[in-house]
């Protein structure tokens, strides 16, 4: 049984018992989240889909880490003209373990 939901501004197919990596969601470690928004549910030939959201589906969810992604470097160069411009960004992500689907 699988799931399609969306958090913070992305889809993402999540299973029972997977580990994934989302944007940041304000919860505390160790804490049930219910991830509302499932777009999809799908049990072998059964599949749910929403016109958007598939009504009375949820998936619940348990906050194990808080952390930042690795470095992306943004260089700007303009040639010729003495410009160039470095600068970085780390952005913070959840991890979440999901713990169960319901349609």
């Amino acid at each position: 049984m699988y799931a399609v939901i969306k958090t913070g501004g992305k889809q993402y197919r999540v299973v029972a018992g997977e580990k994934i990596k989302v944007e940041q969601i304000t919860a505390d470690v160790g804490s049930e989240v219910v991830l509302d928004q499932v777009f999809m549910v799908a049990d072998g030939d059964d599949i749910k889909i929403g016109a958007p959201l598939v009504n009375g589906a949820k998936v619940t969810a348990t906050v194990l880490s808080h952390g930042r992604h690795d470095k992306v470097k943004i260089f700007k160069m303009r040639r010729r003209k003495h410009y160039q411009k470095h600068q970085g960004h780390r952005q913070n992500y959840t991890e979440i373990q999901i713990s169960g689907i319901s349609a």
